[in-house]
């Protein structure tokens, strides 16, 4: 069974050598689906029998190990030095120093990365993380699939 839950946060960032406006300093609403696949629980009376995983446990571990680091930060490439610099001067701003260039496609792997154990096997019902997707704009969005990243 594939289940999925869907978040949103806001955030800043640049393609530091992009051709086009991405260059720029400039920010997203972004949406962050994590699909996970297990067993349905079917442990009489437990609170997540029927469910591979109840959503609010999802949710919860996604906001502690992306959506609130990321949320309301700005997204900095550790070789974009000039940014970098920059909001490090900037006393109390939020900002998240990655170690590669904050495409959709980098942030989806980067986000895989970070849950991957936290979702591992959660209920004993072999709970895994299959997939991440990124959506960058409504119309865009960048997917890391297991044994694909």
């Amino acid at each position: 069974m594939l289940i999925t839950r869907r978040l949103e946060f806001d955030a800043g960032h640049r393609i530091p050598h992009h051709k086009s406006q991405c260059r720029h300093l400039h920010g997203h609403r972004y949406a962050l689906e994590i699909s996970l696949s297990g067993n349905i629980v079917n442990t009489p009376g437990s609170s997540e029998e029927g469910m591979v995983m109840d959503f609010t446990d999802v949710k919860t571990i996604a906001q502690k190990h992306v959506v609130e680091p990321w949320d309301h930060a700005f997204l900095v490439y550790a070789g974009d030095t000039v940014v970098a610099d920059f909001l490090g001067s900037l006393e109390g701003h939020k900002t998240v120093v990655l170690d590669c260039v904050p495409t959709a496609e980098n942030l989806a792997a980067k986000a895989f990365q970070l849950l991957d154990q936290a979702y591992s096997d959660v209920y004993g019902n072999n709970l895994r993380l299959e997939r991440v997707r990124i959506y960058e704009t409504p119309n865009n969005w960048a997917d890391a699939v297991r044994d694909q990243i």
